[in-house]
């Protein structure tokens, strides 16, 4: 997931690198057990119910001081919520439509962009076309295309989503204090979202679904937020940057053992290309 610049602490790395894989993990798995809940109440629904969910729970534990915000911090907020509704809805209405694997290396195609186009070098532009050419082998099980066109453009506007989210994430964390500019964006996504989601939620509503939802929006977004800031504070944010470009390979992972979506070998590579390239970007990003 994407994140603001923070200072890592001395030590603690060991238990940094155990925090990003199950943040990971947590968001990958998290996806795929949400299919169930997208059938059920549609991306648009699912991607409301969540942002309520957490919003809330987030709410009642930071308790953010909404009378006292200044007009750039709500700027930032109502920008930062806009986007984050935005690209869970677009996520959420790719995986509906193409494997969660295909989805999570298109979407990955944003953040990598980011990392790419902040270097200022044009070579630097070859990682996003390595990333490219992983996603096209993605797309092909060497019998057909695996993917159609709405679920790849919702990915792609997934990713675009997720590259605004980065630079925004940046802006109001430095804002706020702690967690109030996440707990913040996270009600007003949850606003932004109920034109579009309420009607298609709320009819279908059963209280197991109520708990499930619940939970779900425990694995995304609320522990994976606590653990990469943790994690980011026990290690440095290169290193930090590295072990996310996993991603990907645990999307296709998660997507293989919940939703019994198998990959080729090529299918594989193209996973391994998407992971190296964003793993190269992280690395000349540091050194440059």
């Amino acid at each position: 997931m994407p994140h603001a610049d923070v200072a890592p602490s001395s030590g603690g790395i060991a238990a940094g690198v155990l925090m990003c894989v199950m943040s990971m993990s947590s968001i990958q798995f998290g996806s795929a057990l949400s299919a169930p809940i997208i059938n059920a109440y549609g991306p648009a629904g699912a991607t409301w119910l969540r942002l309520v969910f957490a919003s809330i729970a987030l709410a009642l534990i930071v308790r953010p001081k909404i009378m006292s915000y200044s007009r750039s911090q709500w700027l930032g907020v109502l920008a930062l919520g806009s986007v984050s509704a935005f690209m869970t809805a677009s996520f959420f209405s790719a995986i509906a439509r193409i494997p969660l694997g295909l989805a999570v290396a298109i979407e990955f195609l944003g953040p990598l962009l980011v990392a790419t186009l902040g270097l200022g070098l044009s070579r630097q532009l070859l990682w996003p076309v390595f990333a490219a050419v992983g996603v096209l082998l993605l797309a092909y099980d060497g019998e057909e295309w695996v993917g159609n066109l709405p679920g790849i453009l919702f990915a792609i506007g997934a990713g675009a989503g997720w590259a605004c989210y980065i630079l925004l994430t940046k802006k109001v964390g430095n804002a706020f204090q702690g967690l109030e500019g996440l707990s913040m964006s996270l009600l007003v996504a949850a606003v932004v979202s109920t034109p579009f989601g309420y009607a298609s939620a709320v009819p279908h509503l059963t209280g197991f679904g109520l708990l499930e939802i619940a939970g779900l929006a425990l694995l995304v977004p609320l522990l994976p937020y606590v653990l990469e800031m943790v994690a980011l504070r026990r290690m440095p944010t290169s290193s930090f940057g590295i072990l996310m470009s996993l991603e990907p390979a645990i999307g296709a992972f998660a997507g293989f053992v919940i939703l019994a979506q198998p990959m080729t070998p090529s299918q594989m590579f193209g996973t391994a290309l998407v992971v190296s390239a964003s793993i190269g970007a992280t690395v000349f990003a540091a050194k440059g």
